[in-house]
């Protein structure tokens, strides 16, 4: 039996490119190829920075090297404001990695939208979550002023007619679309739960291509939810990654569970954290159990996970959980010019404290292109 190579998604005149495009594929992204290959894909929560610092961005991103195939850049989740979507693509794009770039409602009006969306694509951004965003009163600014000009349905519908129809909902033309693969959030674990079905049969409808799903703590609610989505053919017209993520504490959950809209967790979940001497432990312990029971259902194509404050556990999650199997997702690796400019940077902080950071960066990358 001959044993296939490992796949490489990446354009071999740069990380920062995007890839050769495919037949029947929207993007030129990685997350795409992943899915329609059949491999059981692994994406994370980027948990923005409070500051303009790139450098935070980078590290935060670093944390998942070799372990995910796609990093979520958040839209101000829960309406508190934090580096935007847009900044941090721009950041992890030109680095080489393969972003998702949330878009919420509550800010921006269709005009501002559907240029986010242009700008995305050319910056190279394969991904586009369309989320409708929390209220501003779920944020510590209440006196902001909500937009909400579209909600997830028409924003996936805006975009795919970017994409497809090559222009802006006005009816103008573009000379380039937007090459994206379209996504967008559901919950199993609301209420009306006979609804919920019927609501991913309408963003399908409306352009998502793929989904992530709230945090999953009650997996046979999750394998009812997926029965009725496989009855109904949905599994087969979109990609569903379920959100996983671990718990801190017992009282981290009660909390979240009160005042965190649409996280269901169950009772049995709080017992076993507080029967646990290490509950950070057995909360990551836990969030490694329903990968296992969730990566056996029928119709689930990936995981999203969502460690707020917990990124350093991404890796062993995965890793222990075993979801890749043999895969090695795409990694950053250091480039000439990371050397180069980290050398400079100490030759100045202890040999030549003058030079100032202008001149660094311009004589590293003169250097790097020699």
């Amino acid at each position: 039996m001959t044993r296939r190579p490992p796949q490489i998604d990446e354009n071999p005149d740069g990380v920062d490119l995007p890839l050769e495009p495919l037949p029947g594929h929207s993007s030129r992204g990685r997350l795409e190829r992943v899915l329609r290959r059949g491999e059981f894909a692994v994406t994370a929560e980027l948990n923005p920075p409070d500051s303009a610092n790139a450098q935070d961005v980078y590290e935060r991103a670093a944390i998942f090297d070799g372990w995910v195939d796609g990093i979520n850049a958040v839209d101000a989740s829960g309406a508190n404001c934090h580096m935007s979507s847009m900044g941090i693509c721009a950041l992890l794009t030109r680095m080489g990695y393969a972003t998702i770039m949330q878009i919420a409602c509550r800010d921006r009006n269709r005009i501002a939208i559907q240029g986010d969306v242009l700008g995305a694509a050319a910056m190279g951004v394969g991904n586009i979550m369309c989320l409708t965003g929390d209220g501003v009163q779920a944020g510590d600014q209440p006196g902001a002023k909500p937009v909400f000009d579209l909600d997830c349905m028409s924003l996936l519908e805006t975009v795919r007619t970017m994409r497809d129809e090559e222009k802006f909902l006005s009816g103008r033309r573009l000379t380039t679309p937007p090459a994206v693969f379209l996504g967008a959030a559901i919950n199993p674990f609301a209420p009306p739960f006979d609804f919920r079905p019927h609501r991913l049969a309408k963003k399908i409808a409306a352009g998502a291509q793929f989904v992530q799903s709230q945090y999953c703590y009650d997996v046979p609610m999750l394998k009812e939810y997926m029965k009725r989505v496989r009855d109904m053919g949905l599994d087969e017209k979109c990609f569903i990654l379920v959100g996983v993520g671990p718990l801190a504490s017992a009282k981290t959950a009660r909390w979240i569970r009160s005042n965190v809209p649409g996280v269901h967790i169950p009772d049995a979940v709080i017992k076993r954290l507080e029967g646990a001497e290490k509950q950070k432990e057995e909360g990551k312990r836990l969030c490694i159990d329903i990968i296992n029971e969730v990566k056996e259902i029928e119709g689930v194509s990936g995981i999203h996970v969502m460690a707020y404050r917990q990124e350093e556990f991404v890796a062993e999650i995965v890793h222990e959980s075993g979801v890749l199997k043999s895969r090695k997702p795409w990694k950053r690796e250091p480039g000439l010019d990371d050397a180069l400019v980290a050398e400079r940077l100490d030759h100045i902080l202890h040999d030549d404290p003058s030079e100032k950071p202008v001149e660094m960066v311009r004589d590293a990358s003169a250097t790097s292109s020699e």
